[in-house]
Parts: structure tokens; C-alpha cells; sequence
């Protein structure tokens, strides 16, 4: 389970989370939704250890991310905002860089590559370096990295954008199949359609704060919205309007 207990962010003196609470049950995809500047990818990199918090704290599966950050990372794989790919190796060489560095070697390694090789169908590009990869096939190297060692959680930052049909559909597949394997998932979105059709439950930040929450159904009938979008723009941008008459001085 990923737990997300009263975390606050600033940046500048601006408050971008604000006593930022959530959970993410195991074996569960949950969809992250908010406006542009609501917190979501800030939320996201203090997950997943890469900013820390100014107050509060994150668990996966127990571990204390700020404290024990070598533990936390080990049973978490991420999707970011930019792939890091390193264009001067091959696919094979550069899974096989972070397999390593994931404590992975011999037969064991072996194994983690062949297996995310055939999940992923990497073979036409596994011994091309990744310069000149498109935007599909630097996903599917991005995700591989992520899944080499069998992470308990799968932190995804927008997925799809920029993908061709093909390519999205395939990492839906893969999502699934992960969530079928036990695998706890969070992604931000902001695609509707994809949300409605992998998500258990849906979370909708505004200000920095949690606004909704619950089943794709549960936000219709809470909402009376007859589809997530008209849901999501009731809860987001409601509350958005919300906190700035609360803000705004007598």
C-alpha cells in the first residue's frame, strides 16, 4: 500500500500541497486527476523520493520513503515526465544497467530481461541504441526500466502522452496484466477515457488538497454527472473557486 499522510509542499512561499492525505490499496490501479498546477507531479516526485516533503510523510508498503529511501526504491518502479534514457546504449545494455543496480545478476538477471523482453515485445529494438526511438518505443523502454525487478508499486506520470494507438494500447495490456499480478499502481492522467476503462478509484486534487474520491461510479453518483469529465471539472474546478473566495480578504 502507498500511504500519502499530511504532506505539505512550498515553492517559493506558495503553497503547493496542502495537509495532502491519501492511500492506494494494494493489488489496485488508482488514477491521480487535477487541473494544471494542482500538485499532482510534485505529489508524484515526493513519492517517489525524488523531492521531500516539507511536513508529513509517505509509506510504501510500510517503508518510510525520507527515511529509509534505498528500501522504498527497491519495491518501486516509475514512470516520469522524462524518460532518461541514455542514447548511447542499446535496450539491452541499459535494462541490464539498472537490473543491476536493483541488486539483480546471474540467472537471476537473465530472467528479469527475457521476461520484460517478451512482455513489452522489445525484440526488434533490443540491440538498437535509443537515439532516434520514438515517443512509443521510449515509453516502452521507460517501462521496462521501471518493471526489471518486479517492484510491489508502479508510480506513471502521464503514460500515454504522446503515444500512438498501438503504444497505448499496449501499456493498458500491461497495466491490467500488473494489477491481475498484485501490483499496487498510481498514474496521473488526464485522459478520461483511459481513466474510466484502468481505474478502481479515481482521486481529484485541487489546491493541493484531495477534493473527491472513489470508484469512477461512486464520482458520477456523487457528482450526478452522467461522465468523469463533467465529474472531474464538478469536484476540481468547483473547489478551486472555492479555496479563492476562502483566500480572498474580508
Amino acid at each position: 500500500m502507498i500511504a500519502v499522510e499530511s504532506i505539505n509542499k512550498q515553492f517559493a512561499g506558495r503553497r503547493v500541497l496542502d495537509h495532502l492525505s491519501f492511500t492506494v490499496p494494494d493489488g489496485q490501479i488508482t488514477a491521480l486527476l487535477g487541473a494544471n498546477g494542482a500538485g499532482k507531479t510534485t505529489c508524484l516526485r515526493i513519492i517517489t523520493g525524488l523531492l521531500r516533503a516539507d511536513a508529513g510523510r509517505v509509506r510504501l508498503g510500510g517503508v518510510d520513503v525520507a527515511r529509509d529511501p534505498m528500501a522504498a526504491r527497491r519495491q518501486l518502479g516509475v514512470v516520469g515526465d522524462r524518460e532518461g534514457l541514455y542514447e548511447r546504449l542499446t535496450v539491452a545494455e541499459y535494462l541490464t544497467m539498472f537490473a543491476r543496480v536493483q541488486g539483480l545478476c546471474g540467472k537471476e538477471l537473465d530472467r528479469a530481461l527475457q521476461s520484460v523482453r517478451e512482455e513489452l515485445e522489445l525484440d526488434e529494438l533490443w540491440q538498437r541504441r535509443t537515439r532516434g526511438f520514438s515517443q512509443g518505443e521510449r515509453m516502452k523502454v521507460s517501462l521496462a526500466r521501471a518493471l526489471v525487478h518486479r517492484p510491489r508499486h508502479l508510480i506513471l506520470d502521464e503514460p500515454t502522452r504522446g503515444l500512438d494507438v498501438l503504444a497505448a494500447r499496449l501499456l493498458r495490456r500491461t497495466l491490467l496484466r500488473l494489477r491481475q499480478q498484485g501490483t499496487t499502481i498510481l498514474f496521473s492522467s488526464h485522459v478520461m477515457s483511459e481513466v474510466s476503462e484502468l481505474s478502481d478509484r479515481v482521486l481529484v486534487m485541487a489546491g493541493g488538497r484531495i477534493v473527491g474520491g472513489g470508484s469512477p461510479a461512486e464520482l458520477l453518483a456523487h457528482t450526478g454527472c452522467d461522465n468523469l469529465e463533467d465529474a472531474f471539472v464538478t469536484l476540481a474546478y468547483g473547489a478551486a473557486v472555492g479555496k479563492r473566495t476562502e483566500e480572498e480578504p474580508a
